[in-house]
Formats: structure tokens, sequence, C-alpha cells
């Protein structure tokens, strides 16, 4: 496991060390004490998710408020993802900025979104199938997003926004400018 820092403060890429030969390969997706002595962060994984969506899809961009915030570590089973974190901490110096990269299936790659982000993917293949854990358990009263076509944020998804597929939560989703005023 290699650790490979972004620009957002406390999110990171992990490349995973694939043992491969001619019966295909090997990889150890997660392992708590390496990502502990690697990364600081001493949370515990509770639920595991996985979708499967098309492409042209992009969900997000997603967050949990206050005590059920949650941080993810994402990765990609099938098909290739561009996969997007916000930084939403106000004492952060990544404040307000962006981070996006292409995670996919032959690539390996994890991203861990701690909490305090906003996150979301667009499908960039036929299908994906999209898997990530999560330190904090779902809570519906706690959710909520910022549109993922924000101008404010101008995130480049690799997808084009009037042919996009969101659902209709994150198309009624608030703006950036909007979620600043609630703070």
């Amino acid at each position: 496991m290699e650790l490979i820092e972004t620009p957002l403060k406390d999110c990171w890429l992990i490349k995973n060390t694939i043992i491969g030969d001619e019966r295909g390969y090997f990889l150890e997706s997660f392992n708590h004490r390496k990502f502990s002595n690697l990364t600081g962060w001493e949370g515990q994984f509770v639920q595991d998710n996985q979708s499967a969506s098309g492409y042209g899809v992009v969900r997000g961009l997603h967050f949990q408020r206050g005590e059920f915030a949650q941080a993810k570590l994402v990765r990609v089973l099938l098909g290739k993802v561009l996969d997007v974190a916000v930084d939403l901490r106000p004492d952060s110096p990544s404040y307000g900025m962006s981070f996006s990269v292409e995670l996919d299936e032959s690539n390996e790659y994890q991203l861990f979104v701690p909490r305090g982000f906003a996150h979301g993917f667009s499908v960039l293949t036929e299908k994906a199938v999209f898997f990530y854990k999560c330190d904090n358990y779902y809570n519906k009263a706690s959710e909520s997003g910022i549109h993922p076509f924000d101008p404010t944020l101008n995130i480049q998804w690799k997808i084009d926004p009037a042919t996009a597929i969101l659902s209709a939560k994150d198309k009624e989703a608030q703006s950036w400018q909007k979620y600043l005023a609630e703070l």
C-alpha cells in the first residue's frame, strides 16, 4: 500500500500492491494497521456500500452533516469513474477546493475522503461498479448535497452537463453559494 498526497488536506490517494501471475491477481484492498500507520487515521469503517451505474451518470456531491458525517474509502470494481472530493471544512487550508482522479478496475487506486468533505463521481465507461467503506452509518435526516455542476466549483466531470444523468435529488441540490450562506 502506497500513500499519495492530494492537494486536499487529509484526503489521500492509495495505490495498492497488485500481485499477478498467469492465474490472475491478488491484492489486499484494505488493512487497518497499514492504513493507520501511513495516514494516522484511527477511525473504524462500519458500513460498505456498492452501486452500479451506466455511462453519463453523475452521483453527488453528497455529504452528511454533524455527528453523522462520514469518512469514505472508495474504489472501482468494474469500469472507470472520475471521482471528486470537495473540502467543506472552514478551518482547513484546502477549504472549498476540489480534487478529482480517475479510478478504474485496472489501476486499483482508492481515494480516502475524510469527514467534512462532499463526494461524488461520474461514470466514464458503459458500466461502472463503485464500492466504498464508511466510518459512520447513513442517516437520512443529515444527508445533504451541492449541485455537481455548480459554476462556482467549476468541476470538470468529463461528462457533458446537457446529457448527464442525475437523480432528482442531485438535480435539486443546493448551490455552493447557498451552502455557504447556511453555515
